[in-house]
């Protein structure tokens, strides 16, 4: 069934966005919340863009970046790579669009872990990689786990960037939020609701249980 295949396509694609995106966005989170450095305001702006941006124009830079003619996409062709209007620009949209949720969420975490803990691992000759990955990222961790189930939610909701980057292809990259524009566009009213409640299913377990995450956390 038509329903059921779109439905595990989005889900496996928003899966794979945000583990494709969980390790960098937590660094940088890290950093954000840890460490003052130049271009720190930059930064945070540039990973703030999708969430202020429209998803139409992250999906235009995309397509002008990934594209054959783009910086990124010439050098992806000559290795035989095509990214534009395939599961994997699918997949980028995704990414991108849930990154600044899970930064954000991730960065606030960090930011509630006590610095004394990781002042006194230091001066016991831990390496910072070392205080990171057992001070610091085991008591943030919950809300690391939030912000990626945020990530999550957001992927399996997005719509613009995908549809401009990776277009509306049955059976290739037709998401559940695509395949309700096309549904509705062309008059088939019960797949597209039928569609939306399964949307609307998963979107709201992902969010239930991000918000049980972070209020975990804060207690």
């Amino acid at each position: 069934m038509d329903l059921w295949r779109i439905t595990w396509f989005t889900v496996l694609c928003a899966v794979a966005a945000t583990l494709l995106v969980l390790p960098p966005a937590v660094v940088v989170a890290w950093l954000l919340a840890r460490r003052r450095f130049p271009g720190r305001a930059l930064v945070e702006t540039i990973i703030s863009l999708p969430l202020v941006m429209p998803p139409v124009a992250t999906g235009l830079i995309l397509l002008m970046l990934f594209g054959r003619r783009g910086a990124i996409g010439r050098l992806l062709e000559r290795i035989g790579v095509d990214v534009v209007f395939t599961w994997k620009a699918v997949v980028l949209a995704m990414a991108i669009m849930g990154l600044p949720l899970l930064v954000r969420t991730a960065r606030a975490g960090f930011e509630q872990v006590n610095e004394r803990y990781e002042a006194v691992a230091a001066t016991l000759g831990a390496s910072p990689a070392r205080i990171f990955l057992t001070i610091s990222l085991p008591l943030a961790w919950p809300s690391v786990l939030g912000g990626a189930v945020l990530a999550f939610a957001r992927a399996l909701g997005e719509f613009g960037a995908t549809i401009v980057v990776a277009g509306s292809i049955p059976g290739a990259t037709r998401t559940l939020s695509v395949a309700i524009y096309t549904y509705a566009e062309t008059g088939r009213d019960t797949q597209a609701l039928a569609l939306l409640l399964v949307s609307t299913a998963i979107a709201f377990a992902a969010l239930f249980a991000a918000n049980r995450l972070v209020e975990r956390r804060a207690a």
